[in-house]
């Protein structure tokens, strides 16, 4: 996308520039922050009905393998016929589509919606993130573009995108972390002037959210001993292998997405997909589905409660439920699964060699899991240390990155990439 010639700004035109900019930030941050909580609470909504009150109803127990297979099959035939039937078919295939994308038309906005709600609601194993990150995206681009006059695309996308992550994660470093591997600074200014009307809608999201439902992300687990060299490496070992899981999961995933798009249509697809689903879920149980923010903390409270044999397994079941429903066509983001899949790993490494600290081993795994389904090295990092929520292990998992990163060179990423549209969306967010 070519931008107008760049003239260095000065001091003042900076200044003035970044004022006249900082309300409608806090504006497109605190919006962003209303859809993920609106559409979150419509997604409890969708969750208690089909998983709590009509198995009471119908005097059925929800964890029965039958019930689990009923619904996930169910949900897919209704995203299907929502994406076949609604305006814009909910938007492009998702399997083609990153954490930040390219602006969306509003008449696509409601089915995407729709779409997200249904299948997060019902149990998919996908997360919230990328298809609230492309509907504020969307809305903010209207509002500069339409309201404002501003035509400047990458300013909105980068506001839309980071006050969204900011209201998913809590705080607007991780958007700053997110969008500095896609930004470039342009003449006169300095990565860091790019980013501070983005921190400013995230620190907006990030503090309606946490004004309104307090979210958190963290796992209690025992505080770190403190570093020991044996933890170099047991720690590479356990990042090595959860980062071997997602590039195992991420050259299945165009594979998997050719066998779904010869499907006659998205009806049929996504009904393929999730009676795939409901037999994985049936498989797993109830903890291997939905976007596995509170599975973790499950996982986790009960460690000790699992076999080896049983954490291995919601380990397999979670990755193949993740590219499945990615492939298929199902509304959502990935980052949450890999990270249940990271915690899964981190739980058996710790149950197989207990001198494993079980914060190290979770931290690594969550950081192996995540670099390798996103290949962005900063959200893989920030999401090890919230997760474990102990800042003593970053250095140690500043250094683990480095043997993930060095395995997962040269391997795609858990993305479809068409033919001509690989540059789009870094176009769109950094300009050319």
């Amino acid at each position: 996308m070519a931008l107008e010639a760049a003239t260095v700004p000065t001091p003042r035109q900076f200044v003035v520039t970044q004022l006249k900019l900082l309300p409608w930030a806090l504006l497109v941050g605190a919006g962003s922050s209303g859809v993920l909580l609106g559409v979150s609470r419509l997604e409890e909504l969708v969750h208690h009905l089909l998983w709590q009150h009509l198995p009471g109803w119908l005097g059925v127990d929800p964890d029965d393998r039958w019930w689990i297979l009923a619904v996930l099959t169910v949900i897919g035939l209704a995203v299907g016929l929502t994406v076949r039937c609604v305006p814009g078919h909910a938007g492009p295939d998702p399997a083609t589509e990153g954490l930040v994308a390219p602006p969306m038309p509003l008449y696509v906005l409601p089915g995407v919606l729709l779409a997200t709600v249904l299948a997060l609601g019902g149990g998919v194993s996908l997360g919230p993130e990328n298809p609230i990150t492309a509907v504020n995206i969307a809305l903010a681009w209207w509002f500069g573009n339409r309201m404002l006059g501003s035509q400047d695309t990458r300013l909105w996308i980068g506001l839309g995108a980071a006050g969204t992550v900011g209201a998913l994660f809590g705080t607007p470093v991780a958007a700053a972390l997110i969008l500095s591997e896609m930004l470039t600074s342009r003449a006169g200014l300095s990565l860091w002037d790019e980013l501070l009307a983005p921190l400013a809608a995230g620190g907006a999201g990030a503090l309606t959210t946490k004004l309104i439902a307090a979210p958190s992300l963290s796992l209690t687990v025992p505080a770190y001993r403190g570093f020991e060299l044996v933890d170099l490496l047991s720690g590479t070992l356990v990042v090595l292998a959860a980062a071997g899981l997602a590039i195992a999961g991420a050259y299945a995933f165009p594979r998997l997405h050719r066998w779904f798009q010869s499907f006659p249509g998205p009806v049929w697809a996504l009904t393929a997909g999730g009676l795939l689903l409901g037999a994985l879920g049936a498989i797993g149980g109830q903890i291997t589905l939905f976007k596995g923010l509170d599975q973790m903390k499950e996982l986790v409270t009960g460690v000790s409660g699992f076999s080896n044999a049983q954490l291995l397994l919601y380990m397999l079941v979670k990755l193949a439920a993740l590219v499945v429903a990615a492939c298929c066509g199902f509304r959502g983001g990935r980052i949450f699964p890999a990270a249940f899949v990271g915690v899964a790993l981190g739980c058996l490494a710790h149950g197989l060699v207990p001198g494993v600290p079980l914060g190290l081993a979770i931290g690594a795994g969550v950081l192996g899991t995540v670099v390798g389904v996103t290949r962005q090295g900063w959200l893989s990092l920030f999401m090890a240390v919230v997760v474990v929520g102990d800042l003593t292990l970053l250095p140690l998992l500043c250094v683990l990155v480095f043997p993930a990163w060095l395995l997962c060179v040269g391997s795609p990423p858990m993305l479809v990439v068409e033919q001509g549209a690989a540059s789009a969306p870094a176009e769109a967010v950094a300009g050319s």
